[in-house]
C-alpha cells in the first residue's frame, strides 16, 4: 500500500463537475493499493498518517499531527502509485490492484481514518475520473510504502 501524503490549507475532488469532498487545513492522501496489501498494511497506515507530525508547533517546529491540530483528511484511490517505468515510456500498472481487492481495502481505509480521527473523512469516488485541486502547505509531501516499514 502505498500512500502519497500532502499537507494542505484546503483540498477537494470533483467528479462530473460536482464536488465530491473538500477540506480546509489538514491532509491529502492518495492512496494506491497492490494485491500483496491487507488489512493489517491499513492499520499500520492509518495509525501512521494520523500521527505524522508535519505540522508547525507554536515554535514553527513540524511536530504536530493532524489530530493535534483537529485537522481533516481528504483520501483519495489512485491506482497510479504503483506504477512501474522500468521499461519504454508507457508505465505499467500491473501491481495496481483489481477493484475485487482494491474496494474493501480502501474502504477499510476510511473506515481506519475516521476512527483515528474521531470523524468523517472526506473522499473521491473509487476508479472515477476525478479532478484534485489542493493548495499544498509548505509544501510538504511524505511518501509512505507498507512495504518498507522497517
Amino acid at each position: 500500500m502505498r500512500a502519497v501524503v500532502q499537507r494542505v490549507r484546503h483540498a477537494s475532488v470533483e467528479i462530473d463537475g460536482q464536488t465530491k469532498g473538500a477540506i480546509e487545513t489538514g491532509l491529502l492522501v492518495f492512496l494506491g493499493i497492490e494485491d500483496a496489501d491487507q488489512q493489517a498494511d491499513v492499520d499500520w497506515l492509518s495509525q501512521k498518517i494520523a500521527q505524522l507530525r508535519i505540522f508547525d508547533d507554536e515554535n514553527g517546529v513540524m511536530n504536530k499531527s493532524v489530530l493535534d491540530i483537529g485537522g481533516n483528511i481528504l483520501l483519495i484511490s489512485q491506482f497510479t502509485l504503483h506504477a512501474s517505468t522500468k521499461k519504454g515510456n508507457r508505465p505499467s500498472y500491473i501491481k495496481a490492484s483489481k477493484p475485487d481487492h482494491a474496494i474493501p481495502l480502501y474502504e477499510a481505509m476510511i473506515a481506519a481514518l475516521e476512527k483515528c480521527l474521531g470523524k468523517q473523512i472526506a473522499t473521491g469516488s473509487f476508479g472515477a475520473d476525478m479532478q484534485v485541486n489542493l493548495l499544498n502547505n509548505g509544501p510538504v509531501t511524505i511518501f509512505i510504502d507498507t512495504q518498507n516499514k522497517e
